[in-house]
């Protein structure tokens, strides 16, 4: 199966032969969208299946937390927590009988969301007691719905710390300052952003509100990065550049999608814009950037090395700039129906988990039949394969 490559100008060129490419390295980047995250799973389960292991994942909000329960864990321990984690959350609603796609099924998700909202998630978040509007003002409950200290709990249980921080694998969490407004990067191995990561980064990229209170971090207070980036492909791009990249974007919010049809529909259809990844746009980027780094290394190379006018630092400012990466993505998007429309972030129920895994698989098994994924990046520059656009998109009229 071929998958229909994004524009020609996503490729950018650059003249480094094939046998001196740098070493090279595969990034799992994980989307935020709650209750979609199990989409997640189903890409991880098949990632394993085809022996396609990530060395640094990144996660956004629930990308933050399925991305700690795999660098928390051992190789053979990670499959495991991750189906520990959604069977827990997903505990609360899990009928005996299978239900039936159609009216009844749409039935099941409206109402599970509405109890989930009232009684919350086991071993995630339960509803404040006295409720946040009789809270003393300026308190966390006063801003906030839900206590998530169950999520902390969670965490602890089924991560490794140490292991996490000191193992092989590298792992980013996004989140945004509150007083600032300014998105922050928490990075077990990164530079200027490594930090050793543990229950209250993952929790803060994943404090949305006015749901989930903020959370404290050194002398700030963050909330959930999808506020302002719900993809952290842009932290990937712009760190590891020693590296080629291999890199999986598991996206929850598709960009495109039909004309909606009715009001649902079009909440639905502006979530999905609101959350959608920015990917097309962080690859133009780079490209834009592509023929000055060119005009940058032939200065590099027709000067003397020492380059008296620069200082060391700006030497190696200038070769870092330009550096060209040589990188693959494979975008893996949630396009199939996700039940609960609008409420879709906070329906965990067990049949519906089930039903985003399960698309996660497909999904995932169809994007990594594209090529062996294992092998190094396969094009200069920065490359996009979006195998699910080749799907078609219903367009239906507005009538006026």
């Amino acid at each position: 199966m071929s998958g229909r490559l994004r524009d020609e100008p996503v490729v950018r060129y650059c003249d480094t032969p094939p046998d001196a490419r740098q070493p090279h390295m595969n990034v799992l980047v994980l989307q935020g969208g709650g209750a979609l995250g199990a989409y997640h799973l189903g890409v991880c389960e098949e990632l394993a299946a085809m022996d396609v292991a990530p060395d640094w994942v990144c996660g956004i909000s629930i990308g933050a937390i399925n991305a700690a329960l795999i660098a928390g864990n051992r190789p053979g321990e990670r499959l495991p927590a991750l189906v520990a984690f959604w069977e827990r959350v997903s505990a609360g609603l899990a009928p005996a009988f299978a239900i039936p796609d159609g009216p009844m099924r749409e039935l099941w998700s409206e109402g599970a969301a509405a109890w989930i909202a009232t009684t919350g998630v086991r071993g995630f978040f339960q509803p404040r007691f006295p409720p946040s509007k009789l809270q003393p003002k300026g308190t966390l409950g006063a801003i906030s719905y839900y206590d998530t200290e169950p999520l902390r709990q969670t965490l602890d249980e089924l991560i490794d710390w140490d292991y996490l921080n000191d193992g092989p694998m590298r792992m980013a969490v996004g989140a945004v300052s509150v007083t600032t407004g300014r998105m922050h990067f928490f990075d077990s191995k990164g530079g200027r952003d490594h930090v050793r990561i543990d229950a209250r980064h993952v929790m803060a990229s994943g404090a949305l509100p006015p749901g989930f209170p903020p959370v404290e971090i050194g002398d700030d207070w963050y909330w959930d990065g999808g506020i302002a980036s719900n993809a952290p492909l842009q932290h990937v791009l712009d760190e590891g550049t020693e590296f080629d990249k291999n890199i999986f974007q598991v996206d929850l919010f598709p960009a495109e999608g039909p004309f909606p049809e009715s009001l649902l529909d079009a909440e639905t259809r502006a979530q999905d814009i609101r959350y959608a990844s920015r990917t097309r746009l962080n690859t133009n980027l780079e490209t834009g950037l592509s023929p000055a780094r060119q005009v940058v290394r032939r200065v590099l190379d027709s000067c003397s090395p020492d380059l008296a006018l620069l200082s060391a630092q700006e030497l190696r400012t200038l070769r870092e700039f330009a550096c060209e990466q040589h990188i693959e993505i494979a975008q893996i998007i949630y396009r199939q129906k996700a039940y609960g429309g609008k409420a879709r972030g906070y329906e965990f129920s067990r049949p519906t988990m089930e039903a985003h895994r399960a698309a996660g698989r497909r999904d995932a098994s169809r994007a990594l039949s594209v090529r062996d994924w294992r092998l190094r990046p396969a094009v200069n520059g920065v490359h996009c394969i979006d195998v699910g656009a080749d799907d078609p998109i219903s367009q239906p009229k507005p009538n006026r």
